[in-house]
């Protein structure tokens, strides 16, 4: 299974009508967790990189919600990059997979849907140290 299979595109359904577009995210039907933590990033300058480090227990939705960015993921062995810039679409990162979000749009705003609450010690900000806990170096 490669990167792609498990770092999957997610699309929404649009149920907007006539009065505009409404997308509809539910935890454990639309996003394959339970969400417990939300947030979103705006006001980035399209220089920075955003992310730069992987979760031993946090699973993401990432989603912008308007304008656009781009996610490079990584599993130590493939690196993949999805551009996101559609607000029905969205990404799955898995626990263990480094992420750097950046190339932001003037009217980026990238919504995070977490499956755990913030805990700063699960969070690997080292990619050497992301390789080792990965068994790679």
């Amino acid at each position: 299974m490669g990167l792609k299979d498990i770092c999957k595109t997610l699309q929404f359904s649009d149920l907007g009508d006539e009065r505009g577009k409404l997308i509809v995210i539910e935890g454990e039907d639309s996003v394959p967790f339970e969400i417990k933590r939300v947030f979103y990033i705006y006001d980035s300058d399209p220089t920075v990189v955003r992310g730069k480090h992987a979760n031993k227990k946090s699973e993401f939705v990432l989603i912008n919600v308007a304008g656009q960015s781009k996610v490079r993921i990584t599993d130590g062995y493939e690196e993949t990059v999805v551009e996101l810039n559609k607000p029905m679409m969205g990404v799955f990162i898995p626990r263990m997979i480094w992420k750097d979000m950046y190339d932001f749009s003037d009217d980026s705003v990238l919504l995070v849907l977490a499956s755990e609450h913030y805990d700063g010690d699960e969070y690997i900000r080292d990619y050497n140290c992301y390789l080792k806990e990965r068994g790679i170096l």
